[in-house]
């Protein structure tokens, strides 16, 4: 009898655990919607509901963020030097930040590029520079691809361009096949986990360069404690090696420009695997290496202005 009731109620904890884990990712999702409410407006496009701010007047700029981000990575700072001289649009991922997928649309490269290009579309932005960091850049190039009309050329900052060997430390938590684990996840011990790692977490990604103590608030940084931030990441990289190496395989047909900037010590995305290898491909791009790792919008906003700018000019 005394082990049947101990494996009773081992039955019992479990639910009751993950009830209780479900309970806390609720309430810091409320609270951290409550404090960084959305920045801009909604724009239906096929497959999304992209969240979209514009500032600026002048040629257009579409910024795209990397894994696990949103577009206050490029708020924090970029996007107030750029509008200076420029119509600039930076948008939420599908998927990502504010911006939701449809039911049933697809995660991958190619559907994320299809909304970016109807978003385009829909603004009006006229051939528009694409910039893109991270993930960022790499459905920034899926996007030239496969809508080549669409877009002036690309401003690519610290681009994932080839699919990696292994998958680096920070984002091994996200490596989860299961569509029906992720979910669990995700409103279980995904947010907690965040909680406890994300200091070392965050350190990685922006390695060699520090933290900005700013970056949970106005680096968005503590939207990434939200279960949809979890999922979404996850359905992200999941699909990478589904869709990646073949889009890797038509660099040589982009006939646009392609700057690219990476950090030296990027410990996330490094230059040689990624940037050399692009610039093998296609044949219209420039690679830049600089000092500094990989979160270059954030902890170099100046050089990453001065460096998208001369994209434009050219």
């Amino acid at each position: 009898m005394p082990a049947l009731t101990m494996i009773a109620a081992a039955g019992l904890a479990v639910p009751a655990m993950a009830g209780g884990l479900a309970l806390f990712t609720r309430h810091v999702e409320r609270k951290v919607e409550a404090a960084l409410p959305p920045q801009g407006i909604f724009v239906d496009v096929p497959g999304a509901r992209l969240h979209v701010r514009e500032q600026g007047h002048g040629p257009a700029l579409l910024l795209i963020h990397g894994l696990g981000g949103q577009m206050s990575h490029f708020t924090y700072e970029v996007t107030r030097q750029l509008a200076h001289h420029h119509r600039v649009v930076t948008v939420d991922r599908p998927g990502s930040g504010y911006s939701a997928r449809r039911p049933g649309a697809p995660a991958g490269l190619r559907g994320q590029a299809a909304a970016l290009a109807a978003l385009i579309e829909r603004l009006e932005l006229e051939h528009p520079l694409v910039v893109g960091h991270s993930f960022g850049g790499t459905v920034a190039l899926a996007l030239a691809l496969d809508y080549p009309e669409r877009v002036a050329g690309l401003s690519l900052l610290a681009p994932l361009t080839h699919l990696p060997d292994e998958v680096p430390p920070a984002f091994r938590p996200l490596a989860v096949r299961s569509p029906a684990l992720r979910r669990l996840m995700a409103w279980t011990v995904a947010t907690p986990g965040a909680i406890a790692r994300g200091g070392a977490v965050l350190d990685e990604v922006f390695a060699p360069e520090p933290v900005p103590h700013d970056f949970p608030t106005r680096g968005g940084g503590l939207l990434g404690l939200r279960p949809s931030h979890f999922l979404a990441a996850a359905e992200d990289m999941g699909a990478l090696p589904l869709e990646l190496p073949a889009y890797s395989r038509r660099y040589e047909e982009l006939r646009m420009p392609v700057a690219m900037l990476f950090g030296r010590d990027d410990r996330i995305v490094p230059w040689r695997e990624h940037g050399v290898a692009l610039a093998c491909k296609a044949p219209h791009a420039v690679l830049e290496v600089v000092d500094g790792g990989h979160m270059l919008p954030v902890a170099q906003p100046d050089l990453t202005v001065k460096f998208i700018r001369a994209a434009a000019a050219g």
